[in-house]
């Protein structure tokens, strides 16, 4: 398998023949399913031409996975990092394997209680940004304080180490987000990248797992609400290969009643989000340039990323929406 090498990972572990599958639907870290028979395990590792060093930094997300399994939220409990690039060409860790369905097909879905699973979803997220990050070993994991400010000049560094086409408006959206920061209230463990597909979900419609902690800090918990209903109206779904948004699936509760979910469960402030709307569409945008970059390089591993670069302009129109009340 491209990304990995599993000669080199089974004399690492000294295990017996290891066979592994590469999953589906990532754009950035690239995730394997390993087994030596007997064991199950995940590995993560980072993407052949990463260019986010946070995002990418295996020993972040270990330690996350670590504090937050340890304090009983639902995620796969890490049990090896390895962090010498001559093993497997680059720094990795093992996870546990959680058994759930990642729900991508729109068929599938229209067959379960769709209202009742997008609310455990918000009430998981209000549960995580509940936790304490300093009873839980993570304090010290990011800088609530000027949190929404850094990321504002975090992304546009971050679309100016991606530029390789003309995006109108991407600029103007980044200045309009600039001018009028929230300052945003005591800050709580984000995921940076909440959305249905990267849930593990039971029969029972519970969640067995939350999944990609690469982007998560310590910040603005609104920051992932907002992003969250962003994603509810992107196509991260398909059925019959046609492209499908959650929301468009009978079933999936409104933008506002998200909002009120989260703020009954989180006892939080959500009655302005437009700041963050248009932040979360910038941000997206912002990835998923990074992605289209990556992809016109030919570091990109997997099908589905030839169409990435034409959701950029969407998001950018969407950002602009939202900051001015749409």
């Amino acid at each position: 398998m491209k990304g990995l090498d599993l000669e080199r990972l089974q004399a690492y572990l000294d295990s017996p023949p290891l066979s592994g599958t590469m999953f589906a639907g990532g754009k950035s870290n690239l995730t394997y399913a390993v087994t030596d028979g007997v064991n199950r395990w995940v590995l993560r590792r980072p993407p052949l031409g990463h260019v986010l060093p946070t995002a990418h930094d295996m020993v972040r997300e270990h330690r996350v996975l670590d504090a937050l399994s340890k304090a009983g939220f639902p995620v796969p409990r890490p049990v090896r990092l390895c962090t010498d690039t001559d093993v497997i060409g680059a720094p990795f860790y093992l996870m546990e394997h959680v058994d759930g369905t990642i729900y991508r097909d729109a068929a599938l879905i229209e067959k379960i209680d769709f209202r009742a699973l997008t609310f455990t979803l918000v009430d998981t997220l209000a549960d995580l940004h509940s936790l304490d990050p300093a009873a839980i070993g993570l304090g010290d994991f990011g800088k609530p304080e000027g949190f929404n400010a850094r990321q504002v000049r975090r992304w546009k560094q971050q679309l100016d180490a991606s530029r390789s086409r003309e995006l109108s408006g991407i600029d103007e959206l980044h200045a309009r987000l600039a001018t009028d920061i929230p300052a945003g209230g005591p800050g709580a463990v984000v995921h940076g990248d909440f959305r249905l597909d990267n849930v593990l979900v039971s029969d029972e419609l519970t969640v067995n797992a939350v999944l990609d902690w690469e982007m998560s800090t310590l910040g603005d918990p609104l920051s992932d609400l907002a992003l969250m209903q962003i994603y509810a109206g992107r196509p991260l779904l398909e059925r019959d290969g046609r492209p499908f948004a959650p929301i468009d699936i009978p079933g999936h509760p409104t933008l506002d009643e998200i909002a009120a979910r989260y703020a009954e469960r989180s006892k939080r402030d959500v009655s302005d989000l437009h700041w963050y709307v248009g932040f979360a569409a910038f941000k997206l945008a912002v990835i998923l340039e990074g992605v289209h970059f990556r992809y016109t390089k030919g570091q990109t591993v997997g099908p589905g990323f030839d169409t990435v670069g034409a959701m950029v302009p969407a998001l950018v129109e969407q950002g602009h929406r939202a900051l001015e009340g749409h």
